[in-house]
């Protein structure tokens, strides 16, 4: 089952099933909020379990989205849009082995001018969200 926490343990978390596919933001909220550009895997709300939540605290990123992370030692856990069946989880915070690989870039319109993406994976310059995979068809 795959599981992580944060860099003090005060907030853990397990995912029942296979983690889908993760991608990686490159929009400007993303790499402010991270330092860097944004990786996630996009989870079902009713597959995740999660500890310590007295000790998340929420920030309202925009009117759709909200972003939580640890109240002590602050890291960055969890992209939320409430009105959504799913919440993204940072790749960062997982435990290894995680049993996926990125696959692909979002925002890319919007990347820093301080890197470039080469690894060879789709990027897309906007993104339009698909349905994260069910825990019946694995990931």
């Amino acid at each position: 089952m795959p599981s992580g926490h944060c860099l003090c343990g005060a907030v853990s978390f397990e995912v029942d099933g296979a983690l889908p596919g993760p991608d990686a933001c490159h929009c400007s909220m993303c790499r402010r909020w991270s330092g860097h550009y944004w990786a996630s895997t996009d989870v079902p709300r009713d597959r995740v379990t999660i500890s310590g939540e007295d000790q998340i605290r929420w920030y309202q990123s925009s009117e759709k989205v909200r972003r939580g992370f640890c109240a002590r030692c602050g890291s960055v856990l969890f992209f939320d849009p409430p009105a959504r069946d799913w919440i993204a989880i940072a790749m960062g915070a997982f435990d290894q082995p995680t049993g996926t690989t990125l696959g692909k870039h979002i925002f890319t319109a919007d990347k820093g001018d301080y890197y470039e993406i080469a690894d060879g994976l789709p990027q897309d310059p906007q993104w339009v969200p698909a349905p994260p995979p069910t825990a019946i068809d694995g990931g």
